[in-house]
């Protein structure tokens, strides 16, 4: 249950979107003791399923009126029409916006009202995650910020709210809308995914090129990247060269820096200038404004890369992934919205 000293403990908290974080979030500032109705189109996928999982849930603007918290949960390209619609004519003054992530906030896609708080609450992990840590009795580290901060209690609500959905128990960090989004977006583009993609595709063209199976190239330079992965998610650099052999680690040694040498941090330089003058925010809304032809066309591309074929055969007979597969089809929609 909620601290009765809890900024939220007699608030109403609307959650806008059902995915998974917007689940997660949901469920957990329930179990915390919280009184959460949820904002969804009615008739969409997640409104049965709100609904049967023991939630309010109203039309996003009805879900808003009367509300002390509004937390958006929807993805970021919905999130300004969404702002304009539901959000500004309903949310009353002195109550508090949250976001998870400052992209419209920060890009200026969405100028919040004068009259009420601004804050984010991020936590750094996906909604599963969020979930499944909170019913162990954990958390999941959470970052937080205030934008706007009217009521005077703008810190007191972002941090009762992280704590609703366990990130207190784990670890919280302050932070601003500014370094959240373009330390996020940054992280996306130049490692996780654009830069970790590009670079198992190049490795794997390599091995192809000189000759090599794709099968035995696909496992070199993509399967075997979750051992690693893992490693260092667990403990940092330090742990993944505690397990691998010395002749792995003499080869990161003399030839990591060769494949990403200081040309490469150039040019990741080069990529978080983009995101800091907003040149990344106008290209990516002005191609979603047009109906995503160049995301549609450079995401097939991906799909139809030898490497997802290669290994769409491979992984077909790897029976530990397809139990994993069916348990994660039985489990709640993943994706944001």
């Amino acid at each position: 249950m909620s601290n009765p000293n809890n900024t939220l403990a007699k608030a109403r908290i609307a959650v806008l979107g059902y995915g998974s974080q917007g689940r997660a979030h949901a469920l957990n500032l329930r179990d915390s003791g919280l009184d959460v109705v949820v904002g969804l189109r009615k008739g969409g996928p997640s409104w049965e399923k709100a609904r049967a999982e023991g939630f309010a849930v109203a039309e996003p603007g009805e879900a808003v009126q009367g509300a002390d918290l509004v937390a958006v949960l929807t993805p970021d390209m919905v999130q300004p029409k969404l702002y304009t619609d539901a959000i500004e004519p309903n949310i009353k003054a002195g109550a508090a916006l949250l976001f998870a992530h400052g992209f419209n906030v920060h890009f200026g896609q969405i100028d919040p009202r004068r009259d009420i708080d601004v804050i984010l609450v991020a936590p750094k992990g996906p909604g599963a995650l969020v979930r499944s840590e909170y019913e162990r009795g954990r958390g999941v580290p959470c970052i937080w910020a205030v934008q706007q901060d009217v009521s005077g209690h703008a810190e007191a609500r972002a941090r009762a709210y992280a704590d609703g959905i366990g990130g207190s128990r784990a670890m919280l960090i302050r932070t601003d809308f500014k370094e959240e989004t373009e330390t996020d977006l940054f992280g996306e583009q130049a490692v996780l995914c654009g830069g970790a993609s590009s670079l198992v595709q190049a490795g794997f063209e390599t091995l192809v090129e000189a000759g090599y199976q794709p099968e035995i190239a696909y496992y070199e330079v993509l399967h075997e990247l979750k051992l690693i992965v893992d490693l260092f998610y667990e403990g940092g650099i330090t742990r993944m060269l505690e397990f691998v052999s010395e002749t792995a680690q003499y080869g990161d040694y003399v030839s990591g820096p060769r494949v990403i040498d200081a040309g490469v941090k150039q040019r990741m330089k080069d990529v978080l200038k983009d995101i800091q003058d907003g040149s990344f925010a106008r290209n990516w809304i002005a191609e979603y404004d047009a109906g995503l032809p160049n995301y549609r066309k450079y995401k097939q591309a991906d799909l139809d890369h030898p490497v997802e074929q290669v290994g769409k055969q491979l992984r077909a007979r790897m029976a530990w992934l397809q139990a994993g597969a069916a348990k994660a089809a039985a489990e709640p929609l993943k994706k944001t919205g």
